[in-house]
């Protein structure tokens, strides 16, 4: 029986401890995942997690808009991703895609898309990274010019989850309001308006809904506009303030599942008459994956707490717990696939699908690297306003 302990933490309540187990059980309902049509399989699986009200989580209620609840979305986020990646790819989707409508969204754009959101009825995505501009968001060229009555959009996106698939997308683009981050916009764009194409689909080690967006002249009427103008730099952040803990969940869940393969694959693989967990060397891998998976575990729910608790800005704490999260779950999945041997590397095999699946998370949503700067730039910061 895999380890369920940390269900009991007091971090969470018990309301999110029922979120876990039936949603455990509710993926574990599911049947098998096509890795081949990923299109076809996100959609399918956006349609169901809405259906059987999993995306409720996911959006503000514009009837009831109470802030998101963090820790929900992470222990979504955690188990979705130990039954497969892309029921968590789907999941995630959801959230990161309508997160700026849910915290900065007027009355009438809430009104009009996270309804079908939350029901799984449109699938979102989320639109801030460039050819030229990945981390360093401040560096973004795209153009939203204002022509009196509308929004001209002229530039691309790319490695944008969903593109090509999502019917209405969060949008970054500089509006010209001043240098770098305070020139920078958001806005809400339908997938079917004009000008707005597909320029590419990309293909990565594991597949999932990936594009590259173009805008060639495309209007937005002035009611598209996010927030205030200049404020795009201050939503983009905020969303993925809330989204990057979940992130660390999703590579906790990962984690998770290696560690459950393997102790699995420990206690029946026998090596000269004995199973392989009577071994020294085996029994310290196995200590090294727990702790890495528990420390991990801390730190997500920690920075999910904490965003809970009301604290405005998790930063430092969201950072932790992504680079923490993402490159510990790397080091466990390797582990994983050694101990299984030729078995580990075999095509199709949880353990070989994860290795695959993991490494994407030390990249999106800030690279592990960028982590570090945040981490050490908020360190530096609090301990120069206590001197």
């Amino acid at each position: 029986m895999p380890d369920r302990s940390y269900l009991d933490w007091p971090f969470l309540e018990d309301r999110h401890r029922d979120r876990a187990r039936l949603l455990d059980a509710w993926a574990a309902g599911i049947g098998p995942i096509d890795h081949d049509d990923t299109d076809a399989t996100c959609r399918d699986l956006v349609a169901r997690l809405g259906a059987d009200g999993w995306l409720e989580a996911t959006a503000a209620d514009p009837a009831d808009p109470r802030p998101l609840d963090v820790r929900a979305l992470c222990l979504s986020r955690e188990t979705l991703a130990r039954h497969d990646g892309l029921m968590d790819f789907a999941f995630a989707m959801q959230g990161l895609g309508t997160g700026a409508l849910s915290l900065f969204g007027t009355p009438d754009q809430q009104a009009e898309w996270l309804p079908l959101t939350r029901a799984g009825k449109a699938i979102s995505a989320f639109a801030l990274t460039e050819p030229r501009s990945g981390s360093d968001v401040a560096n973004s060229t795209m153009t939203a010019t204002d022509d009196g009555d509308a929004w001209v959009l002229d530039g691309e996106k790319t490695w944008i989850s969903n593109g090509g698939i999502a019917d209405v997308y969060t949008l970054f683009a500089r509006t010209g309001e001043g240098a770098g981050a305070r020139g920078l916009s958001a806005f809400v764009v339908p997938a079917d308006t004009p000008g707005l194409s597909i320029a590419e689909r990309l293909d990565t080690i594991a597949p999932h809904p990936l594009a590259t967006l173009r805008f060639d002249g495309a209007r937005l009427p002035k009611s598209a506009l996010l927030g205030q103008p200049g404020q795009g730099f201050k939503i983009a952040m905020s969303v993925l303030d809330v989204f990057r803990t979940t992130v660390a969940a999703a590579g906790l869940g990962f984690a998770r599942r290696a560690l459950d393969e393997t102790l699995a694959r420990v206690t029946a693989r026998e090596v000269q008459g004995k199973p392989l967990s009577e071994l020294q060397l085996v029994q310290g891998h196995i200590a090294d994956m727990a702790l890495r998976v528990d420390a991990s575990a801390l730190l997500v729910y920690r920075a999910a707490w904490a965003k809970d608790s009301g604290a405005p800005r998790v930063s430092r704490e969201a950072a932790m717990a992504k680079l923490h999260a993402t490159d510990e779950a790397q080091k466990v999945i390797d582990a994983a696939v050694q101990l299984h041997g030729g078995d580990g590397v075999r095509s199709g095999a949880v353990v070989e699908r994860l290795y695959r699946e993991i490494r994407a998370l030390r990249i999106y949503e800030g690279a592990s690297d960028v982590q570090k700067v945040i981490i050490a730039r908020q360190t530096l910061d609090a301990a120069a306003a206590a001197g």
